[in-house]
């Protein structure tokens, strides 16, 4: 049970973090922002007209869901490193960019893709949102708020190795980011965890490349050699696409 406020209700434009978070906001527009990395690699998917089908697990589940979707399963980052396949994809938005031979996609991840797939059955309208396509995002959404929807902006945050959730400050800048955009388009009813994302937003958009290359999860990945996909990641409003869940896989809107 909920305490009361929690549920950010008498607000239309909600934000609150991770999986618990999803469910605390519940709205009839669901936005699920993991911008290191799942829903960057989605942007870049849905651009190439790849169907993405989000999954929770990445274990003989997700191997069983993409048999029977006919799709190729993403493996990690550093397993596909150490594979010749090309068709063997990632995580990794730049592995998405160039692989050859895709048409749909498993991409189980804890964080972003979990979200996504546990608010499939919920009736939500889901939308995967990051730095990539936030203006894109907000200007699909900005009429339906204005026509009275509720949405609910979700930073997916990532998980500490004991698997407690992780506020990740890039996931914040990229719901910031879409926030920032319904508010320049004339949305208003934001709760005050909704405000400080679009701030948080506003504040770093000046160095967005930097901040995002010197935050917890930019290190972690350009030490671990991909810095290449922090800055796909970093590429603001570089993308025009808005992937909607359909069923079971992300489609174009």
């Amino acid at each position: 049970m909920l305490m009361p406020g929690h549920d950010q209700s008498s607000r239309r434009v909600r934000c609150e973090w991770g999986p618990m978070g999803a469910e605390a906001i519940a709205a009839r527009l669901a936005v699920v922002v993991d911008v290191l990395s799942f829903t960057t690699t989605l942007s870049v998917a849905v651009e190439r007209g790849i169907e993405v089908f989000p999954f929770a697990w990445k274990d003989s589940r997700a191997a069983e869901h993409a048999l029977r979707h006919r799709a190729t399963l993403a493996v990690g980052r550093f397993e596909a490193m150490t594979r010749a396949d090309a068709r063997h994809v990632s995580l990794s938005p730049v592995s998405v960019a160039s692989v050859q031979g895709v048409e749909r996609l498993v991409l189980p991840s804890p964080n972003g893709s979990s979200i996504a797939f546990s608010l499939a059955d919920t009736g939500a309208e889901v939308v995967g949102a990051c730095l990539r396509n936030a203006a894109a995002v907000a200007r699909w959404l900005a009429p339906q708020i204005l026509g009275g929807a509720t949405c609910a902006v979700i930073p997916a945050g990532e998980r500490w190795p004991d698997g407690s959730l992780r506020p990740a400050v890039e996931d914040l800048w990229g719901a910031g980011a879409v926030i920032a955009g319904l508010v320049d388009l004339g949305v208003t009813g934001l709760s005050p965890e909704a405000r400080v994302a679009a701030q948080s937003f506003r504040a770093v958009r000046p160095d967005l490349a930097a901040e995002l290359a010197a935050c917890a999860s930019g290190v972690e990945l350009v030490t671990g050699g991909f810095g290449a996909d922090v800055e796909v990641a970093g590429q603001l409003d570089a993308s025009q696409v808005v992937p909607v869940l359909r069923g079971e896989a992300f489609v174009p809107a």
